[in-house]
């Protein structure tokens, strides 16, 4: 047999939907990167496994703290649509998870809905769940699978029209968070893309020394619209956000 000199395999579904979900994209957004000490979430997080062997899910942390602070930025949680800003009444807050589908590691969204009246621990394991979910299919999180059946070249354009649908903003949300960056060591930031009116991307974590304490800092990145959501309420967000990181209640 003639070598080639390549290997040719076919895109994955999964695949498919994150190109279109780049391509379709036109949002302006602003981007703020910053450092969040996480030191009292952790030592939380780590007696509470000592005390009970349940591992908490951090980024259950950061939904929890996203939810309580879009109570006080009601407004933020919105879409533009025919001319309309649409504010949505309940905190339903998009996670994407990673799991296994036929032997691959995909990301997919799970809604976790009125995020703001569960407490972490609840939101943990709900996202525990969605893990270890043993659907074979895309879409299996949110009864979607039928989504694989559009057409590839209308991909595109089911997002652009999904984006401002009524229906998938209450299931879903228009707040968003991505844990990309848990899995590292090294310190990072992620400029992520989306259509996410807000949208948390989780960096890693690294630790520095201050004088006799060693604080954890967590990278993390906010997205927001700059269609819906100016620099000065972006700037405000930021700061209560990182204020209530800091002081979370795990129960």
């Amino acid at each position: 047999m003639k070598r080639t000199g390549y290997t040719a395999k076919a895109l994955p579904f999964t695949r498919k939907m994150v190109i279109a979900s780049v391509n379709s994209n036109k949002k302006s957004a602003i981007h703020c990167l910053t450092e969040i000490d996480i030191s009292k979430a952790k030592r939380k997080i780590n007696k509470h496994f000592k005390d009970t062997g349940e591992k908490i899910s951090f980024t259950a942390c950061i939904v929890k703290c996203f939810a309580e602070t879009i109570k006080e930025f009601p407004e933020m949680n919105s879409f533009i649509r025919r001319n309309k800003l649409i504010i949505l009444e309940d905190i339903n807050i998009s996670v994407l998870v990673e799991r296994e589908i036929k032997g691959l590691k995909v990301p997919e969204p799970l809604g976790v809905q009125k995020a703001g009246e569960k407490s972490i621990l609840e939101i943990s394991r709900e996202i525990r769940t969605a893990q270890q979910n043993k659907g074979n299919e895309l879409g299996d999180l949110g009864n979607t699978r039928w989504v694989k059946f559009i057409p590839g070249f209308l991909l595109r354009s089911f997002i652009r029209i999904a984006d401002r649908n009524i229906k998938m903003a209450k299931k879903y949300g228009k707040l968003s968070v991505t844990a990309v960056g848990m899995y590292s060591k090294t310190p990072l930031w992620f400029i992520p893309h989306g259509t996410a009116t807000v949208l948390i991307t989780v960096g890693s974590i690294k630790k520095k020394r201050k004088k006799d304490k060693v604080r954890e800092k967590l990278c993390i990145t906010l997205s927001f619209d700059h269609e819906i959501i100016d620099g000065a309420p972006a700037a405000r967000f930021v700061s209560r956000f990182a204020e209530i990181a800091g002081n979370i209640s795990i129960a």
